[in-house]
């Protein structure tokens, strides 16, 4: 029977970041476009935790019963070491698909009732990522499907849940943010490459190869603060953004070094703090503009 602090780690607190810094922008072009509403924000928090920690129940479900997880680098997974059932991992990702889909609906109560479909998506995406008959994730189009949404869905819903109308500004502002949510999966990736590659997992760093992974990665937070100074040049505030630039160095340096095993620990750490550190200055700068 798993001990309460393996279900949390189960949960994977790690990659909360990812689902946090949306929220954070699209807030922050809300508040920019004069139509912050704070239930409805916190709203689309809730929605996006529940879906991140219920993708990552399902992933450790849908790996453990295929044996993905047999042989891992990065921390425990509930089913592959056998601490906690597949029933029951699987049991607790419906519950937090449950809780996304009722914050899910109560959103949608009070601004758009188009959200169920977007919300039925999100969920079907998060499950097919690794569950199902032909999982994206073993494909290598996890990067892609990130990106969408983590990116331009989470933060342009998020605008749009309070503003009620999709604006140039939230899709833009949705870029860095979704580049460095991808950020992370490659560097997750870029961690489990020997793994995935002997039990059939075709990532895309499996694909692009150790040194072609790193140089992808490193791209990607160069790209993400540029879209920021982009930004900058009609909402000078969001500049403040940069102030997160230092924090690429230690996870950029390390991929870059030919890091390895728990030194890619430390780099996925580094770079959800990046992301999420981002976020937070990218949605106060929009806010302030």
């Amino acid at each position: 029977m798993a001990t309460p602090a393996q279900w949390l780690a189960g949960a994977r607190p790690r990659t909360l970041p990812a689902a946090l810094a949306p929220v954070l922008v699209g807030t922050g072009a809300a508040a920019a476009l004069d139509g912050f509403r704070p239930l409805t924000a916190l709203l689309a928090l809730l929605v996006a935790l529940a879906l991140q920690v219920a993708v990552n129940y399902a992933n450790d479900y849908s790996d453990g019963v295929r044996g993905s997880d047999a042989v891992r680098v990065g921390p425990m997974r509930l089913v592959g070491s056998g601490a906690a059932t597949p029933r029951q991992v699987l049991g607790a990702a419906l519950v937090s698909f449950a809780v996304a889909g009722l914050a899910g609906l109560a959103l949608a109560a009070l601004s758009n009732w188009w959200l169920v479909a977007v919300g039925a998506a999100c969920i079907a995406a998060a499950w097919t990522y690794t569950g199902g008959p032909l999982p994206y994730g073993y494909r290598a189009l996890g990067e892609v499907f990130v990106f969408v949404f983590f990116g331009p869905v989470a933060v342009v819903g998020t605008t749009f849940v309070q503003t009620g109308s999709v604006d140039g500004l939230a899709v833009t502002a949705s870029v860095p943010i979704g580049l460095l949510s991808v950020a992370l999966l490659v560097v997750n990736n870029l961690r489990d490459i020997e793994g995935d590659a002997a039990v059939g997992k075709r990532t895309l760093a499996v694909l692009l190869g150790d040194r072609g992974t790193r140089i992808a990665f490193t791209a990607l937070p160069a790209v993400a603060f540029a879209v920021v100074v982009a930004i900058g040049a009609t909402r000078p505030w969001a500049l403040l953004a940069l102030l997160a630039v230092p924090l690429a160095v230690p996870p950029v340096r390390t991929v870059l070094s030919g890091g390895r095993g728990p030194a890619l620990i430390a780099a996925l750490q580094g770079t959800g703090l990046l992301t999420l550190v981002t976020g937070v200055l990218l949605g106060a700068g929009l806010a302030l503009s």
